[in-house]
C-alpha cells in the first residue's frame, strides 16, 4: 500500500492512497485540475480512484470534491454531519455526485479497501479521521483535530502508518502575527494539533507504527524543522523504529511528493 501527499496545509489537503490497481483520495482541497495534475506528476492513476473520502466540510479539504467526483465518476464518502453541511451550503438536496454516509460504528467496503471512521475534535459539523485497510495493512489519516482523545488514540493504534497533523509550534503561534481570537481558536480543543501534542500521540503509538507523515503544518506558525525535531524527541528510544516524513507541496519542496510505502 502506498500513500502520497498531493497537498498539505491551509491552502489545500489531499492524500492519494493506492493498493494494487485501486486507489482512494482522502480530501480534495485543491481544484480538480490541480489535483489531477499533481496525481499524474506523483505517479498516481486517476482511473484507479474508486472514491473520495472527506474528513470535514472546510474549504481546504473539499474545494475540488464535487468537480473531481463528477470527472472521475466516483462517490463521495463522509459523515452525516459533513454531508448535511454539503447540502446546506448548496441549498438543495440535489447533489452533483453520489453521497455515501460513513458511520463511526460501521466498516465500509470500497473494492478491496476496508474503511473505518472515528470522530475528531475540530470546529466542523462532524469531523472524522479515516483508517484505510487492505490485505492486513492499515493507514490512518488524522488531520484537523485540537486533541487526540484516548478513544481516538486506541483506534489509531491499529494502524501500521499514520498521517498526523502537526500544525503549529506553540511559541511561534503565541508570538506570531495572528489576531488573538484566531490564536485561541487554533490552540483550543476544537482547533489544531500542536507539535508537542502530535509528538505525545506518536510516542504512545510508536510500538505499533512503522511510518508517520506529519501534515497540515502552518506556514506562519511552524517550520518543518521544528515539527520534525519535536516528533523525533517525542519518540525517544523508539526513534529508529518509526520513519518520519513531512507532507509538503511541490512549490515549496524539491523532494515532493512525500510518500508512505508499506
Amino acid at each position: 500500500m502506498e500513500c502520497i501527499a498531493l497537498a498539505s496545509g491551509s491552502s489545500g489537503n489531499c492524500l492519494y492512497i493506492e493498493s494494487g490497481d485501486a486507489a482512494l483520495l482522502v480530501d480534495a482541497g485543491l481544484s480538480k485540475r490541480e489535483i489531477l495534475a499533481r496525481m499524474t506528476k506523483a505517479g498516481g492513476r486517476a482511473d484507479r480512484v474508486q472514491a473520495i473520502l472527506v474528513t470535514h466540510e472546510h474549504i481546504d479539504h473539499m474545494r475540488g470534491v464535487f468537480a473531481l467526483a463528477r470527472s472521475l465518476k466516483v462517490p463521495v464518502y463522509a459523515t452525516g454531519g459533513t454531508l448535511h453541511e454539503f447540502i446546506r451550503c448548496r441549498g438543495s438536496t440535489i447533489m452533483p455526485a453520489e453521497l455515501v454516509r460513513c458511520r463511526f460504528d460501521e466498516q465500509l467496503e470500497i473494492g478491496n479497501f476496508s474503511i473505518g471512521a472515528y470522530p475528531t475534535s475540530h470546529d466542523a459539523k462532524e469531523p472524522c479521521a479515516f483508517r484505510v485497510s487492505d490485505h492486513g495493512i492499515s493507514i490512518g489519516c488524522c488531520t484537523d483535530t485540537g486533541t487526540v482523545s484516548p478513544g481516538l488514540r486506541e483506534w489509531l493504534s491499529r494502524c501500521d502508518a499514520l498521517v498526523l497533523e502537526s500544525n503549529h509550534c506553540p511559541d511561534m503561534l503565541m508570538t506570531g502575527p495572528y489576531p488573538e481570537m484566531l490564536k485561541r481558536r487554533i490552540r483550543s480543543k476544537r482547533g489544531h494539533l500542536s507539535n508537542p501534542d502530535a509528538a505525545v500521540c506518536i510516542r504512545t503509538l510508536s510500538q505499533h507504527l512503522h511510518h508517520v507523515m506529519l501534515s497540515h503544518l502552518s506556514e506562519v506558525n511552524n517550520t518543518p524543522e521544528k515539527a520534525m525535531k519535536t516528533a523525533q524527541e517525542g519518540i525517544g528510544l523508539f526513534m529508529d523504529d518509526v520513519a518520519i516524513t513531512i507532507a509538503s507541496n511541490p512549490e515549496k519542496d524539491q523532494s515532493w511528493p512525500r510518500r508512505i510505502m508499506l
